[in-house]
């Protein structure tokens, strides 16, 4: 079970990276039919490659998504990404701030590269709220 769980859950997080992907790949859909369509192309993945055991998760996923996925929902669940988003935006900003006035050149850089790192994340999340 535990297995299945693992697997479900790394089938899933394939999905997340590949289905931007996916949508550019067929600009007709959106929400809740593209996200079906990802899965569904990388179930037809796994079985052309002999991966019995991420096809499996990827079907799991896929009947998650078709029992669960509404277009509101997923939207409502993008917009929460970019509201979380756009506060670690601002938390980064703030702890650049304290680094600069304390002037520790390692911690400026430290938090400049995190701070880029969560605008890179605000942007994918703003890029998935307009699918």
């Amino acid at each position: 079970m535990k297995l299945l769980s693992s697997l479900a859950l790394s089938a899933l997080i394939g999905l997340t990276a590949q289905s931007a992907l996916a949508a550019d790949q067929q600009p007709g859909l959106t929400g809740c039919a593209a996200k079906k369509h990802a899965i569904s192309e990388q179930i037809e993945q796994a079985r052309a490659h002999g991966n019995s055991h991420q096809q499996a998760g990827l079907e799991t996923a896929l009947s998650e998504v078709t029992a669960n996925c509404t277009d509101a929902s997923l939207r409502k669940e993008r917009e929460q990404k970019v509201l979380d988003a756009r506060h670690e935006v601002n938390k980064r900003t703030k702890d650049l701030d304290k680094a600069m006035k304390r002037g520790d050149a390692e911690k400026i850089n430290k938090r400049k590269d995190k701070l880029a790192e969560s605008k890179k994340e605000l942007e994918a999340a703003l890029d998935d709220l307009e699918r």
